[in-house]
Parts: C-alpha cells; structure tokens; sequence
C-alpha cells in the first residue's frame, strides 16, 4: 500500500497527486512511469511520473478522469492509499545539448512533457515550450514550465487564453518567423501528436513523441502496448516510450488504441451508476436520521 501524500485538482478532472515511493523518487529519470493499482479488483494503469521529491520520497503524476479506473483514483484524496506503484518502467528520455529545444504539451501532455524540458534545460539548451488546452481551464503547468523554460507560449481552441490556435499552429507560426529549432518533443492526443510530425518533417527538425497505448504488464510480455516505428514492431513499455516521430504509424496506433472501446463505455457506465447509487443511498441515510 502506498500512501498519497497530497491530492489535488489543478483542472476539470485532472488531479495531481505525490505518491510516497522512495526507492522509484530515487531512480526514476525523465521520460519514465509507473504502473499503478487502485485496489484488488482493478486494472493496471501507466502514468507518467511528472516529478519527484527524493528527500520526501514521493513522486508526482497528474491523472485526467477519463475511465473508469482513472475516474476512480481520482476520487482519492490525501491520506489515502494505492494498492499497487510499479517503476519506474520504460526508457528514460534521451537528453543533450540539442541547442534549441520545444517541449509541446498538449492537454495533460503538458505533465508528461515537464520532466523533459526539465532535464532538456539542466542539459544547456535553451528551451521553449508550447502548451495548450481547449479552454483556459484546461492549461496545466504554465508556472512550472515558466520556472525551467526560457519561453513559454500557452494556446487555447477557443481563444479564451494566451494564442487563439493549436499548439501545431503557435509552432509553424515560430518555424515561419526563422526561429532556430533543433529539437522537439510532442506529448498528448494522437492527432494532435501526428499534426507536429507533419509540420517537422520536411525540415527534417528531429522530432520525440511519448506513446500511451493499451497497456498491462509494462514489462513487454504481454504484448498489449505493440506499436509499429520504421515499420516495425515494438513494445511501448520497453523499447520506449518515446520514438522518432516521422517513424510512427500513427494510424494503427490510434485504431489499436480504439480496440476496448466499448468495453471501456461499458466499464465507466458500470462505475459511474454504481456510485451514484452509492451516493444516494447514503444521503438517504443521513435523512433518515
């Protein structure tokens, strides 16, 4: 059992939380996660680790409720406790003075892109980074990425805060204006992930993308996490997650990713009117009394 140091929500149903783990705060490096738990009965599921703290031996990831088992952790508050933490797991993000490097988040992309601009900056280049969420609420991190990078440019679908656009826009617009890049890392949905590819490609910019697929055992035994890079196979969890951008088929990823569709529908409704009634029942308790 692992004890949740702190919880708390930083967007509509994004919940960040420090998870007391000494031995992986210790080890983990940027690029890496962790597998976690919630109970006996749940499923397995892969977070990146955003941040950790070894002298309080606590590590950080920001979990967005989008399932049932995420939507489940996220009703845990401080003081409570996670079943199971397995890590840290994966390749650690590859780091060097690029010169100029973006780190472009989008959504809660931002959080898995942090520790890497984080490590980028430490590395000596000079970093920027390009966050963005469909509406002001949804912008996580800009403090922190403002602490580590040099520039920090946040974009919104709706205009309602910082550049009206995506983040693929706000980055051709600085490819446009002669800006020097060497570097980039792009985290967060499919599509969005695949439109930066596009707009690097015929630079030849080297671009990183950080995968999420399906995932169980995270040790590459299982198989769940294929993915195909330069036409070929290979397993997120261990040869990853991050891979050459201009070498992903994006499109199976996504069609492998949409796999458990229904099952996941399913599994959330299950959950989600199964607390309901939970919810009722003890407020019709309370007036009862």
């Amino acid at each position: 059992m692992y004890k949740i140091l702190y919880a708390e929500f930083i967007a509509p149903n994004i919940k960040k939380f420090r998870i007391e783990v000494p031995k992986i705060a210790k080890k983990r490096q940027a690029g890496q996660f962790v597998i976690i738990r919630v109970d006996e009965n749940g499923e397995r599921v892969p977070l990146t680790i955003s941040d950790s703290n070894i002298e309080e031996g606590s590590i950080t990831i920001i979990v967005q409720g989008v399932g049932k088992t995420t939507m489940q952790l996220n009703e845990l508050e401080t003081g409570d406790f996670i079943l199971d933490v397995v890590g840290p797991l994966g390749k650690p993000s590859h780091i060097e003075n690029f010169g100029v490097a973006v780190s472009i988040g989008g959504g809660v992309g931002t959080a898995i892109a942090y520790p890497t601009a984080v490590a980028l900056k430490k590395a000596g280049n000079y970093t920027i980074s390009i966050i963005g969420g469909r509406t002001k609420d949804f912008v996580i991190l800009e403090d922190e990425m403002k602490e580590v990078c040099d520039e920090v440019f946040v974009t919104t679908d709706d205009g309602s805060y910082g550049y009206h656009g995506f983040v693929t826009q706000k980055l051709k617009e600085l490819i446009d204006a002669k800006r020097r890049i060497d570097f980039v890392l792009a985290i967060g949905p499919i599509p969005m992930m695949k439109a930066v590819a596009e707009v690097t490609r015929k630079l030849k910019i080297k671009t990183v993308v950080s995968l999420n697929p399906i995932m169980v055992d995270g040790t590459g035994m299982c198989g769940g996490c294929r993915a195909t890079v330069d036409n070929k196979t290979v397993f997120v969890c261990v040869d990853g997650p991050e891979f050459d951008a201009h070498k992903v088929d994006f499109e199976l990823l996504e069609r492998r990713n949409r796999t458990y569709k229904k099952d996941e529908e399913q599994a959330l409704s299950f959950y989600t009117c199964h607390s309901n009634e939970t919810i009722l029942n003890s407020v019709e308790s309370e007036i009862k009394k």
